[in-house]
């Protein structure tokens, strides 16, 4: 007789699953990042390239190097990105950030995979992997946003 998959083995397979198969994940040529950050500790890197029409991200792809619990943060992290609006990803970063210092719940993300990083708070050395991409992102929210008028939010 086969058991039910808990939810915890659900979570680990989604994990598995975006770190050995990363969504959005493409390259990104130089100067063509609007972030570009490093987890001095141990040693992750992610750049994240997206582009905004009408307030919404059109699209966003990240590259760079990780444990497998950074790369399938920014893997979440770029499928639930694509077509939110800017103040939707905001909001979303602070929550998601807050929640993994212990400060909330991933529970309201059900549109998303996005609960499956919810046991890395139990781990506070993989807090910063799990949230290198989110702070890339806001960094790249905020360079496309402080563009010149009439420039491309992508580059």
């Amino acid at each position: 007789m086969v058991s039910a998959m808990s939810l915890d083995d659900l979570y680990q397979e989604i994990l598995l699953d975006h770190a050995r198969h990363p969504r959005r994940r493409g390259e990104i040529g130089e100067g063509e990042a609007l972030a570009d950050l490093e987890n001095p500790v141990c040693g992750d890197h992610v750049r994240v390239r997206l582009r905004i029409e009408e307030g919404r991200v059109k699209d966003l792809l990240f590259d760079g190097k990780g444990c497998a619990i950074s790369t399938a943060s920014s893997s979440l992290l770029a499928e639930y990105a694509e077509g939110r609006t800017v103040a939707e990803l905001r909001e979303s970063i602070a929550r998601f950030t807050a929640a993994l210092r212990g400060e909330g719940s991933l529970d309201e993300f059900v549109d998303s995979d996005l609960r499956a990083l919810e046991g890395v708070k139990e781990f506070p050395m993989r807090i910063k992997c799990a949230t290198l991409a989110w702070h890339a992102l806001a960094q790249a929210l905020d360079h496309a946003e402080n563009k010149p008028a009439g420039t491309e939010t992508n580059s």
